[in-house]
């Protein structure tokens, strides 16, 4: 009895004991949980703090830039057709039935079916103050063709005062001179340092409400919206909100400094819906820089005709070039810089030692180099790289009047039938060149191209002189047909076809 007692004892004492250390257990695992709860918690007071401190930056970035940014408010003689589009003329395109609508910056109708006056809204930015003057950079879309301005500036101060001072369309950008004391200017930033993702602000007048700031980020670099008629787009798209009157107002990154001028929107319905456009600050200080100095920019040139590898794949690989970026080189340009140095087929990989990915990037990297800089560039010819250093001359005014000559009908003569390519061609004489305008003397003039062709697919037409197949020079009919026998269509040809306008390469392959 006395052993069962113990023994009771005992169980007794073990259960109180497991009761104990399962109240301790518990009480350990409550605070353990409230240790994590409190972790929790400054962890978000944490993130809380970040968010605030983000918040006070937008804030000093706000009283940096804010006193530096100004609206305009302009008077001109507006189209008819115009009347209904927004204060600041803001460029948009919309997209409808699969197709890009746009207005031609360019549209014009007589003077006697214009409004009498048209008021529009935009912004600017002060970036030089010298000489009891203050310099404005605005669009060419808010300033170009205006009869009078009110700028409004942060501070409540108004002037009418003012000149414009140059345009430029091609970059849609303008400068204005205003006298004026006590302004601040505002700070360049470098647009090459910018990131997609970046936080940006945007500051203007939308609706014609002064002192508007928006934030966002880069949502991508080095877009071509098609927006300015063969002019030079290299765009920072931005998902900030940009609406009519923030039109020429700066674009800042969190230090404050301008890293583009707000441009142009892309939109269904005319309103805002995430995608903005804005100038590069290092071109907006190029063009900026030789709009005050001279009135105008002035642009290095090549002269060449180009098209991008990307989209002749083909072409590029028949050279054995094995990239997919750069751009190559279809026709120079009679009498320019690069005649005797580059030549058909070349492919431009780098400018000054930084690659060259499309057509666009060539032209705008060009575009911004004085004229009678020597330049280095990197091109791709008989298989190998080489570099080659070339004296840039100046752009002409209108590019698109430096043409090969006037076109005219190729004769009739005797044909030889090339049915795989469905063309019929003839030899190119003296007579027809000079009646068809062109600076050569010998090749393969096309007189038919059936309907469905391949030849018709690739854009071949009668009038087109082929002077090369591959790495072989044509100078007849019957070399083109020779060569054309020799020619696995299957795996394809590369041509070279000239025109009144140009030259340009053709690839020819029976498999698609």
């Amino acid at each position: 009895m006395q052993h069962r007692s113990k023994r009771a004892l005992v169980a007794i004492l073990a259960w109180a004991m497991i009761c104990v250390a399962g109240y301790f257990g518990y009480q350990y695992l409550l605070n353990q949980q409230f240790a994590r709860a409190e972790e929790q918690r400054t962890q978000a007071q944490a993130g809380l703090a970040s968010i605030q401190d983000l918040s006070t930056a937008f804030r000093q970035v706000g009283k940096i830039v804010e006193p530096t940014v100004v609206n305009i408010q302009v008077t001109r003689k507006a189209p008819i057709a115009r009347r209904q589009m927004d204060p600041d003329l803001l460029r948009r395109f919309f997209r409808e039935n699969e197709g890009d609508l746009q207005l031609p910056p360019d549209f014009e109708i007589p003077d006697d079916e214009l409004s009498p006056e048209q008021i529009g809204t935009g912004s600017g930015v002060i970036v030089e103050y010298s000489g009891g003057k203050g310099y404005i950079l605005t669009n060419n879309h808010v300033a170009g063709g205006a009869e009078s301005f009110e700028i409004t500036l942060n501070d409540g101060r108004k002037f009418r005062n003012v000149k414009v001072l140059g345009t430029d369309p091609k970059t849609d950008l303008a400068v204005i001179e205003m006298p004026a004391d006590r302004l601040a200017t505002a700070k360049w930033g470098n647009s090459d340092d910018v990131k997609q993702g970046d936080w940006i602000l945007a500051f203007g007048s939308p609706f014609g409400y002064v002192g508007s700031m928006t934030h966002g980020i880069v949502s991508a670099l080095h877009r071509q919206a098609g927006i300015i008629t063969g002019g030079y787009e290299n765009f920072i798209q931005v998902d900030a909100p940009i609406n009519p009157g923030n039109s020429g107002g700066p674009l800042v990154n969190l230090r404050g400094e301008v890293i583009g001028i707000n441009t142009a929107i892309a939109s269904r319905d005319g309103g805002f819906q995430g995608i903005g456009f804005a100038i590069p600050s290092n071109q907006a200080k190029f063009v900026y820089a030789q709009l005050k100095e001279k009135g105008k920019v002035v642009r290095g040139w090549l002269g060449v005709r180009i098209t991008d590898v990307a989209e002749e794949l083909k072409v590029a690989k028949s050279y054995h070039y094995e990239g997919n970026t750069g751009v190559i080189v279809e026709d120079i340009m009679p009498g320019t810089p690069a005649r005797g140095k580059l030549q058909p087929g070349d492919i431009i990989t780098k400018i000054k030692g930084k690659e060259v990915a499309n057509t666009q990037e060539l032209r705008n990297a060009i575009a911004a180099i004085p004229p009678g800089t020597q330049i280095n560039m990197d091109v791709f010819r008989n298989g190998k790289q080489q570099e080659l250093s070339i004296k840039l001359g100046e752009q002409p005014e209108n590019v698109a009047t430096i043409r090969r000559g006037r076109g005219g009908q190729p004769a009739p003569g005797e044909t030889s039938n090339l049915s795989t390519l469905g063309i019929q061609v003839m030899t190119l004489t003296s007579e027809l060149a000079d009646r068809r305008g062109l600076d050569i003397k010998a090749g393969a003039l096309i007189t038919k191209v059936d309907r469905n062709s391949l030849a018709a697919r690739e854009g071949l037409r009668p009038g087109d002189v082929i002077t090369e197949i591959g790495n072989t020079a044509v100078n007849s009919a019957e070399d083109l047909g020779s060569a054309l026998q020799k020619a696995d269509l299957k795996k394809g040809v590369r041509l070279y076809v000239t025109t009144p306008q140009g030259s340009r390469f053709v690839f020819l392959s029976t498999e698609r």
